[in-house]
């Protein structure tokens, strides 16, 4: 074929496919539009971002165990649009997963042909709203951090080491786990080597240099290099620990890992099929060519499950990172075997059509009573005073437009309590976060919040359990409201 059409060809391929792929990421993110919030992880990082655009110095007067990125793009965006509103962050995470369909067809279609492109990147759009709305339709990290992880697998993929390194480094500014994806990409490398007998080292420091460069520039430039290296990377001993909670933990490892296998199991049977003829030594039905191994898949995929595992909280939004390979290997297994796919696609529609109904209608008790509490904080105050929520729904502060007295968003900082691992003894004032407490101590003794919202309902951080917040109501406080378990305390006069 000249190579005039083989242009074409491509250039069609692309203006073809990217319009559909940008009409399905849109149809299947549009419920993320419907709720003001979606999960707490959204409510932190838009307080995050007030708090930034009045003046506070990430890791130091705001505070997170999370790489800077997102909450700076949450405060680019507030800056431009306001803050009252997190649908321009929605806009961003369809464009986000957009973007991860677009990768993964490119890289589908280098190994596996036209139509393996066009299916990787609408099986990986229909099977990324395939678990719990809250998890899906909420822009945070996971969905941001996809982009750069897939980008520097295909990076790889083309022996372009340094680009490579500079979006691992992307991915693990977004979300730390996110620098798992280094793990294939070294491997691609070393193999490289192997085969091609290249020398590896020039590309070695091509990645550790790309990788390195961005994260120490962010450390020392851009935020406290002190503060970084604390919250980043040293602080979360505590919180990603086992904690004692294994059978909860088990429970939602397994349950997220059932819906997911249910999103997935159009193009995940056939990927088991395989398995099973491979070990039983049978001939396998090839229907396309193979273009490779797919053993730098299954690298990636490890990778990417040790990083959901990191921490032993198993939430389903972690299962994110899982998606690209087990998209990317269930297409190469569809695409080299006599499997059509038609069923394939038909069963993944029918299965994200599932969890898109299941989007529009999720109950939505814990939202309204949210805004109920928010409500009623804002008519207690003034724009000026301070507020501290007691519990683990910082999206409070957002929803009711007062400032948090506190660097602390959520009482996990003070107490270890993750919301994830309620069984866990670990949970106190002797495990919070080293010197939390004296900080604590100092903002409230200069200005104490005109209202207390206890949010803790039974929970083993409840004021009966923490002294020092049981004596702080019993002196300063009295109670103005209940909703359900949340308790309004407001400054006695």
């Amino acid at each position: 074929m000249p190579a005039r059409a083989r242009t074409h060809l491509r250039q069609g391929y692309w203006t073809r496919l990217v319009p559909v792929l940008a009409l399905v990421a849109l149809a299947t993110h549009l419920p993320s539009f419907a709720r003001p919030v979606w999960s707490p992880d959204e409510g932190f990082l838009a307080t995050q971002a007030r708090m930034l655009a009045d003046g506070g110095v990430l890791y130091d007067t705001v505070v997170d165990r999370k790489p800077p990125l997102l909450p700076w793009l949450y405060q680019a965006c507030f800056a431009v649009f306001g803050s009252a509103s997190l649908w321009p962050l929605r806009t961003l995470a369809v464009v986000a997963h957009l973007v991860t369909a677009i990768l993964l067809a490119s890289i589908a279609r280098g190994r596996w042909g036209n139509r393996a492109g066009a299916g990787a990147g609408l099986l990986y759009l229909l099977v990324s709203i395939g678990l719990s709305p809250e998890d899906t339709q909420a822009a945070t990290f996971e969905v941001f951090m996809l982009p750069a992880m897939v980008a520097a697998f295909r990076y790889a993929e083309r022996r372009r080491w340094l680009a490579a390194g500079i979006a691992v480094a992307l991915c693990s500014l977004t979300k730390q786990t996110g620098g798992a994806v280094l793990l294939p990409v070294l491997w691609m490398l070393f193999q490289d080597a192997r085969r091609r007998g290249v020398r590896w080292p020039p590309a070695l420091f091509k990645i550790g240099f790309g990788f390195i460069l961005p994260i120490a520039l962010v450390a020392v430039i851009l935020t406290k290099p002190k503060g970084f290296l604390f919250w980043v990377v040293t602080g979360s001993g505590d919180y990603a620990s086992f904690g004692g909670a294994w059978l909860q933990m088990i429970g939602r490892a397994l349950g997220n890992s059932a819906i997911l296998a249910a999103a997935g199991l159009g193009f995940l049977l056939p990927v088991g099929r395989r398995l099973w003829l491979k070990r039983r030594h049978r001939p396998l039905p090839v229907a396309g060519e193979e273009h490779g191994s797919t053993t730098d898949l299954w690298v990636w995929l490890l990778s990417s499950a040790v990083a959901v595992s990191v921490g032993f909280h198993f939430f389903g939004h972690y299962y994110l990172q899982l998606m690209p390979a087990l998209v990317l290997l269930g297409t190469g297994a569809v695409a080299t075997s006599a499997i059509r796919w038609k069923p394939v696609l038909v069963y993944t529609t029918a299965a994200a059509t599932v969890f898109w109904g299941l989007a529009l209608a999720w109950p939505g008790e814990q939202l309204n009573r949210n805004t109920e509490v928010a409500t009623a904080v804002a008519a207690q105050t003034t724009p000026k005073d301070t507020v501290l929520v007691w519990g683990m729904h910082p999206e409070l502060y957002w929803l009711a437009d007062r400032k948090p007295a506190t660097r602390y968003l959520t009482a996990g900082f003070l107490t270890n309590y993750s919301g994830g691992k309620d069984g866990s003894p670990n949970v106190g004032e002797q495990f919070s976060v080293n010197n939390a407490w004296q900080t604590f101590d100092k903002e409230l003794a200069n200005n104490l919040p005109e209202v207390f919202v206890d949010d803790s309902g039974i929970a083993p951080y409840q004021p009966v359990m923490v002294p020092r917040i049981e004596n702080l109501l019993d002196t300063h406080y009295e109670m103005v409201g209940v909703f359900a378990d949340t308790v309004v305390y407001r400054l006695k006069k």
